[in-house]
């Protein structure tokens, strides 16, 4: 049912020990550093952010390939945190991923029909006939050829490797799918055959999907939400429309400054930031974007912003709280 709550994600962290040397103690790396949010059947919560700001490590999570350190993590009505080692075998057909290389995400050794059957293989008690009949159809959904089932990856080009990607995640009928920067690795042309292939794959199934990406053009396309990460954290977070429009954060303003628009006519200011992402070992102190930030003031610095209701988008910022 469209619209419908799959997942809600509440406080999510994830912490992992950082070796200092043989006479010192662990550090402890902030991966993720408290994200709540939730997804609907048939919508499209996009991730945002540069490299390190967390993206990857929410997506493990979510498909449970990792635990969360801390937080909540249910998906329909079950708890990750608290669930049993067969609920968790149960649940985790429900979230399938698409990784961003297509070359290396298939088993070059493997024909495509097996690599398709195998999730029905280990998860399901199917027949071979009927495990190759559903390998067929969802050869078929993906827009590629029956005679495709018994050919080897290195016979297909990048689109077609990542059709096979997802026709592969969706194998085991899921309700939600990660795509960790699922198009990147193609031509321009190629993204867009595979980002329409998405949307109606999602439209017929009313799939839910968390889509990662640090290419804000294909985000504004695709994403019903987007939720704009920093070290770990979400910044900024509403409906695609109003973020785009009316972006908030001076960190969300300086990531779409940098977006290039279609558009001779406009006039558009670089944001460029200063300085490098600061370490999530030794996150600073108050705002974590306060060195890089040029609205900065005294409290910025000592401290950290809350998620605050703006009109209809939430921002992490005291400036832009008292404005």
């Amino acid at each position: 049912m469209n619209g419908q709550t799959v997942l809600t994600a509440k406080d999510l962290t994830r912490h992992y020990a950082v070796s200092r040397g043989t006479f010192q103690s662990d550090a402890t790396l902030q991966a993720l550093a408290g994200a709540s949010f939730t997804l609907q059947r048939g919508k499209t919560l996009a991730v945002v952010g540069e490299s390190g700001c967390g993206k990857s490590t929410l997506a493990r999570l979510v498909t449970m390939i990792e635990p969360p350190t801390s937080g909540a993590l249910q998906i329909g009505k079950d708890d990750i945190a608290s669930a049993s080692p067969q609920s968790l075998r149960d649940l985790r057909p429900k979230v399938q991923i698409v990784f961003q290389n297509p070359y290396g995400s298939l088993n070059p050794r493997q024909r495509i029909g097996a690599a398709l059957e195998e999730p029905l293989l280990v998860n399901t008690s199917m027949g071979k006939a009927e495990r190759r009949d559903k390998a067929l159809e969802m050869i078929d959904n993906v827009g590629l050829r029956p005679e495709h089932y018994d050919r080897y990856p290195h016979m297909f080009s990048g689109g077609q490797r990542q059709r096979i990607a997802i026709a592969r995640a969706l194998m085991l009928d899921p309700d939600i799918l990660v795509l960790d920067e699922p198009v990147s690795a193609l031509d321009l042309s190629i993204q867009a055959q595979v980002l329409n292939l998405l949307t109606e794959l999602q439209q017929r199934l009313d799939l839910a999907y968390l889509f990662i990406s640090h290419d804000l053009s294909v985000v504004r396309h695709i994403a019903d939400d987007v939720m704009v990460m920093y070290l770990g954290r979400p910044v900024e977070q509403g409906p695609a429309k109003s973020v785009f429009a009316n972006p908030r954060h001076p960190y969300t303003r300086a990531l779409l400054s940098a977006t290039p628009v279609a558009d001779p006519t406009r006039v558009s200011e670089r944001i460029v930031l200063k300085g490098e992402l600061p370490s999530p070992i030794d996150p600073p102190q108050g705002c974590p974007f306060n060195p890089r930030c040029s609205l900065v003031r005294d409290q910025c610095r000592s401290v950290r912003p809350e998620l605050e209701p703006i009109a209809d988008v939430t921002v992490a910022c005291h400036v832009v709280a008292e404005e």
